[in-house]
């Protein structure tokens, strides 16, 4: 039971968070490039989770035309870049990945 109950608050805890955070910038009037820095954060923040996951393999940098991950993401960003559709990047991409693996890693 305390386990639900530390899930449960720490919910609450990080939507009041963010909660905070729009209603924050909501009332104080942000200036325009400060906006615009803002818009960027979140795919900032994106792509560096995904360069992570497909860079590193095991605390050491995987820069190697035998890591899947790498491919994959070359065929999701070629996807992405010519359909601007994200569901058929992550689709394909993880195709791939799913391919890959199995061709790759036997």
């Amino acid at each position: 039971m305390n386990l639900w109950l530390i899930i449960i608050l720490a919910g609450i805890l990080t939507y009041l968070t963010r909660l905070s955070f729009i209603w924050l910038l909501h009332r104080v009037n942000v200036p325009p490039l400060a906006q615009r820095a803002l818009e960027l954060v979140p795919p900032a923040v994106l792509a560096v989770i995904i360069a992570q996951e497909m860079l590193i393999r095991d605390g050491a940098p995987a820069l190697t035309l035998h890591n899947p991950r790498i491919l994959a993401g070359l065929v999701a960003i070629v996807v992405a870049w010519r359909t601007r559709n994200t569901l058929l990047t992550i689709i394909v991409g993880m195709a791939a990945l799913l391919v890959l693996n199995a061709l790759l890693l036997g």
